[in-house]
């Protein structure tokens, strides 16, 4: 634990240095349902979240973000920090990093960290991502974790845009815990830093599916 948040530290070290050139950028959202991959984090309750992000003209960026859940138990919070680094190359887009899960209230074995990688293209007036995590012990410690997903985005007009994704959860010790998730969704934003998104999401394991709206502002940059 102690090395993950000393990496990240290096990382804004590194970012907010004197010689770097960075922009700082904050955000906060009001949710009427927090879903994570396909599963609602706050008992498909509203949540309130916020972060900041530091990124350097080289593709390194870090940020920390979180948000109110609700485990049905003493967990009230999520606190996520991240780092890594981005870069175009032949008219793609790649992503590499780390994320680490903390939540400060809640019983022991709860933390992970992932490491994370992605690739993004334009296909026309079409926008592809597609990405791939990994977890070396995932959330409750039931062994290695990996998430794979990939989605389209067809912008409407300069502030709207439609989307649709799915991703798949896999479990290496624990396979009957394996499951599919999908989404689909319009997104907008107004006055330039402030964003809604409407999206229905589903799970295959038979359990969330249903709507939910954000709302989100930023500022800086």
């Amino acid at each position: 634990m102690k090395a993950k948040f000393l990496t990240t530290a290096l990382v804004l070290a590194a970012l907010t240095g004197p010689v770097a050139a960075q922009t700082i950028e904050g955000n906060v959202a009001l949710t009427t349902n927090y879903v994570f991959r396909g599963i609602s984090q706050t008992g498909d309750g509203p949540a309130v979240s916020g972060g900041f992000d530091v990124a350097a003209e080289s593709g390194l960026y870090a940020g920390v973000w979180g948000s109110s859940v609700d485990f049905s138990d003493d967990t009230t919070m999520e606190l996520d920090l991240y780092g890594g680094y981005g870069w175009e190359a032949g008219g793609f887009g790649f992503d590499i990093g780390g994320i680490y899960y903390a939540y400060p209230d809640s019983p022991d074995g709860q933390n992970f960290f992932e490491v994370y990688g992605g690739v993004s293209h334009a296909l026309g007036p079409l926008e592809w991502d597609a990405s791939l995590a990994y977890s070396p012990e995932f959330y409750g410690e039931i062994g290695p974790g990996w998430y794979v997903s990939t989605g389209l985005a067809l912008p409407i007009n300069d502030t709207v845009s439609i989307d649709a994704r799915v991703g798949a959860s896999r479990f290496d010790d624990l396979s009957s815990a394996d499951y599919e998730d999908y989404q689909l969704g319009i997104s907008g934003t107004v006055f330039e830093n402030i964003g809604w998104d409407i999206r229905y999401f589903s799970a295959s394991d038979g359990g969330d599916d249903g709507v939910f709206a954000t709302i989100s502002q930023s500022f800086g940059g």
